[in-house]
């Protein structure tokens, strides 16, 4: 069966695309690595000595990068339903983060100790269905700041993706009731029609 013409385009968009293949030169594990990249080197979230929880962390571009900013004296937790080979310095848990289970696994990777940065670029498996996509993405990203409310220092960061559309404005609500000073990101490597943007959230209030 031909494949349809939005899967011949995207792969036509992912092959040409320039950070996918700049991602490919480096040996770099996604094109992910530079919105990361791009967010840190204008904001500078990542500093020595942090502890970086890293939720959705497959491939593990995201928590590679970390690794490099914040170790020897820091750590780096990542999390992710999927599994993935471990990148040097960070300690991964093969599990749901929306599951108890998942999230006892990560508590217990922690070991009592708060994070300083959590970075979340999940989503959700896309449907194509915007009803149905869209509110699972939003879930997503609720429970990032939930775990924030309970597992984050004060004065902590949190980066957040999100996809603008229904439930938008009230996240970033809730966000503001939380941390003093929230700010929506948009990298390059982002693709112009995704409705993807970032919200990094810092000087979190416990």
């Amino acid at each position: 069966m031909p494949r349809k013409r939005s899967s011949r385009r995207w792969l036509s968009e992912h092959f040409n695309d320039p950070y996918v293949k700049e991602a490919q030169r480096r040996g770099l594990r996604s094109r992910a690595v530079f919105k990361l990249q791009e967010i840190n080197d204008r904001d500078e979230i990542f500093k020595p000595g942090q502890t970086v929880v890293d939720l959705g962390a497959a491939p593990g571009g995201w928590s590679e990068y970390a690794a490099q900013k914040v170790l020897p004296t820091g750590r780096v937790v990542g999390i992710d339903l999927l599994p993935m080979p471990v990148p040097a310095g960070v300690a991964f848990v093969n599990a749901d983060f929306a599951s108890d289970e998942g999230l006892a696994a990560l508590d217990n990777l922690l070991e009592g100790q708060a994070a300083d940065v959590v970075l979340s670029d999940m989503a959700p498996n896309l449907s194509g269905i915007k009803a149905v996509d869209q509110p699972r993405a939003m879930m997503l990203a609720e429970l990032a700041l939930d775990f924030c409310d309970t597992r984050l220092n004060p004065g902590g960061t949190l980066l957040v993706k999100v996809f603008q559309g229904q439930g938008f404005d009230e996240l970033l609500t809730q966000v503001r009731q939380r941390f003093g000073k929230v700010q929506s990101r948009k990298p390059e490597a982002s693709r112009d029609r995704s409705r993807e943007v970032y919200l990094l959230a810092r000087s979190f209030v416990a």
